[in-house]
């Protein structure tokens, strides 16, 4: 766990103190999770630090309707600040965090977190750091809900969920999309039939081919 811990809180991990070190060694919880379960529910829990060991998890917020909005994915050897809203008090909004596959995961809890960034400078800054970057992805993910055509967002989502899963088929039904996309299952239906017509997908119950990446590729440009 020592080896594991030095990699994910490079470079800071060598400024700490041997006992700074020891505490999150003796303190940390790895947790193993199924595919579409929940590791994180907005205000009810205050996870501490997530590092993702292996898998792959999503971050999304709830809209008041229960509109799920996907805000950035974490894969293997990445770290998840915002599950430490009760520690970063500038963290204002609920976010929820699911596992999209079996995975498994390292958490340093709240009040080991609260304790070093209360206590070491570096630790605090790097932190910061980490939540900037996450705000990036929440603000790439906005921009891309405010300003993008649908059919350009939805074929952008296809070409990354391919690219992410390495094969043209995805195993998706409608409702799976909207969800992810945080739209409405009756828009993501009708796009679809628009892109089958197009020929840029084959789409049968639960399933979607993409059978002319060229075309969605150029559907994807303003």
């Amino acid at each position: 766990m020592t080896d594991f811990m030095a990699s994910m809180l490079d470079p800071v991990w060598n400024t700490l103190s041997p006992v700074d070190k020891n505490t999150i060694v003796h303190n940390v919880t790895t947790k193993t999770l199924q595919g579409g379960q929940l590791l994180h529910r907005g205000d009810e829990d205050c996870s501490g630090l997530v590092m993702v060991k292996s898998g792959q998890l999503r971050v999304y917020m709830l809209s008041e309707e229960g509109r799920e909005i996907t805000l950035y994915r974490l894969y293997t050897g990445e770290i998840c600040t915002l599950s430490s809203s009760c520690v970063l008090e500038e963290i204002t909004f609920e976010v929820f965090i699911n596992a999209e596959s079996d995975t498994t995961c390292v958490l340093i809890p709240t009040s080991v977190v609260n304790h070093l960034m209360e206590t070491s400078l570096r630790f605090e800054n790097f932190i910061y750091r980490q939540s900037m970057k996450r705000f990036s992805d929440v603000m790439w993910a906005m921009q891309q809900l405010l300003f993008i055509r649908f059919d350009q967002r939805l074929a952008r989502f296809l070409l990354e969920e391919s690219g992410r899963n390495q094969m043209d088929i995805l195993h998706l039904t409608h409702e799976d999309i909207a969800r992810l996309m945080g739209s409405a299952r009756e828009v993501v239906s009708k796009m679809m039939k628009y892109f089958e017509r197009e020929g840029l997908v084959e789409y049968t119950r639960g399933k979607i081919r993409i059978s002319d990446r060229k075309k969605l590729i150029k559907m994807c440009m303003p």
